[in-house]
């Protein structure tokens, strides 16, 4: 195992509290192959340990099919693995993202909620293809599955390849400045649960649901209150603290939002692929804060000291 960064607090130091600017060998928000990662679960994993990571969550989009494979991964690399995924929903008319994380896997609710999601992205892959053909993309959907590589629901990002594929911009954020991002024609609206029924899937199936990277939708403090309030009233347990790079300020000002709710801190990097702006385990120091760890709340409160591989309570 390599060592950890001389920067990382060891596995078996994980705090009870947030008392200082430290970093941890934990994140909880990535993506594979699965959804719309660059990486196999495996390679992902790998990755993770070459970092010195010790604990980390898979979390693709919408699904949860990578599990197994980084599960074994884990196993053999002496991480521990939290599974997990993240849901698209929807609250007052803007996309918000929820983690999921399951310590006992996936069950109960939650698999005829995938079920949903998968196909209102397909239904939603459809009509992003239909409209990029208009704007010179030939056989979008085709194009778009050969950069995924597989059978799996598109997103945006395997649209975004192909449109550089092509030639039609020179990289991934062109493709999303043009034709991909927030307002354009590529932002196609699916039809996602509001985020009170998916918090519901996820608590009901044993899980811990996290409010992914707060501080990115674009709401003002008090609208993102409102959003936490709703998040909250509907068993949400967790907010992202810190998700990837974000201003000290900002951050510390959502840790008071955090206490002020009871809610746990979770964090995460949410990376897609190397060579990106995030990297596993890559984000801001979390503050000294009151807000407890995530790993202090009883669903995973046993993550804490787990044995390598750990998947959930007694496995």
């Amino acid at each position: 195992m390599p060592l950890l960064p001389t920067n990382y607090l060891p596995a078996n130091d994980l705090p009870r509290v947030f008392d200082a600017d430290l970093r941890y060998p934990v994140d909880l928000h990535m993506h594979s192959t699965a959804s719309d990662g660059a990486l196999t679960p495996t390679e992902l994993v790998a990755l993770c340990a070459t970092r010195g990571l010790t604990h980390l969550a898979l979390t693709d989009h919408d699904t949860m099919d990578g599990i197994e494979e980084a599960s074994a991964a884990a196993q053999l690399a002496g991480l521990c693995l939290v599974p997990g995924c993240e849901l698209s929903t929807r609250w007052q008319g803007i996309n918000i993202h929820v983690v999921a994380l399951m310590p006992g896997g996936l069950q109960g609710s939650l698999v005829e909620g995938l079920e949903q999601q998968r196909v209102a992205r397909i239904k939603r892959a459809e009509v992003i293809a239909e409209r990029l053909e208009k704007m010179g993309l030939p056989n979008a959907l085709e194009k778009a599955r050969e950069q995924a590589g597989s059978d799996r629901p598109l997103g945006r990002p395997d649209f975004a390849r192909a449109l550089v594929a092509e030639g039609l911009v020179a990289d991934w954020a062109g493709a999303f400045k043009r034709y991909l991002g927030s307002g354009k024609k590529g932002d196609v609206k699916a039809h996602w649960p509001e985020i009170s029924d998916a918090v519901a899937w996820v608590v009901a199936s044993g899980g811990v649901a996290v409010l992914a990277h707060p501080l990115r939708y674009g709401l003002t403090r008090r609208k993102r209150g409102l959003l936490m309030d709703t998040f909250l009233a509907a068993g949400g347990q967790s907010v992202e603290l810190v998700s990837g790079q974000q201003n000290p300020d900002s951050t510390r000002d959502l840790a008071r939002q955090l206490v002020e709710r009871g809610l746990y801190a979770s964090m995460g990097s949410d990376f897609h692929f190397p060579g990106s702006h995030a990297a596993p385990g890559s984000m801001s120091l979390i503050p000294r804060t009151a807000a407890p760890p995530i790993w202090q709340h009883p669903r995973l409160v046993h993550l804490r000291d787990a044995p390598s591989g750990m998947l959930g309570p007694g496995s």
